[in-house]
């Protein structure tokens, strides 16, 4: 695998994963309100969710790299339209009631029921599907590891910083619960968020594979 892939790879997964969205939304909330441990269970939950996604998206893609070039074409295509979709549906993102107030009434939750409650949200969500099957195949290089072994690599690349990102909101969550009351910051990242899929998108159409 090639160096430049890596480093883009990683960039683009940071970028992807400090975007407002439903996981981490999700995790910040639950450690506003029910404080950082539970936080960081959801976040380890929904983080060893990915290996799922990456195995099928990494087994399936392979073969289909495998056995048909013009599948595959066809593949990422449907990948780059699937992205530029959630680039269009990023711009229509409103900004979330996240109820900052902690709660006076903590109910005590097991750590392995948090993290079970993570992992379940995170494989029942066939869109966490379809976005790896579009965002991973662009980073494959088509020198040294197979196809699935390459792929392998970047999911648990993917699941390593997704876990430091959702971990330090968790811990932090009460010195941003200021920002994520303002509109500005809800205004910034929906349109970054537009230009990073959109951006992926269009790699992913004009790759060469």
């Amino acid at each position: 695998m090639e160096l430049e892939l890596i480093l883009s790879f990683i960039g683009a997964s940071v970028l992807l994963t400090i975007m407002p969205g439903p996981d981490n939304i999700f995790v910040l909330t639950e450690s506003i309100t029910k404080g950082h441990k539970n936080g960081i269970a959801i976040s380890m939950g929904l983080v060893s969710g990915i290996l799922i996604h990456t195995l099928a998206a990494a087994t399936g893609v392979s073969f289909i790299i495998q056995k048909s070039a013009t599948a595959f074409s066809i593949i990422k295509y449907l990948g780059a339209a699937y992205l530029f979709y959630l680039a269009i549906q990023a711009t229509k993102d409103k900004q979330p009631g996240i109820h900052i107030k902690a709660e006076n009434n903590k109910a005590e939750t097991s750590f392995l029921k948090l993290v079970q409650k993570g992992f379940f949200m995170n494989i029942l969500n066939p869109k966490v599907s379809l976005f790896f099957i579009a965002f991973l195949p662009q980073f494959i290089s088509k020198e040294g590891f197979l196809y699935t072994y390459q792929m392998i690599i970047l999911g648990i690349i993917f699941m390593l910083q997704a876990m430091l990102i959702f971990g330090t909101l968790s811990i932090l969550s009460g010195k941003l619960s200021s920002t994520l009351s303002s509109s500005r910051f809800w205004s910034i990242t929906r349109w970054s968020k537009v230009g990073v899929l959109s951006i992926l998108g269009l790699t992913l159409a004009l790759a060469k594979k």
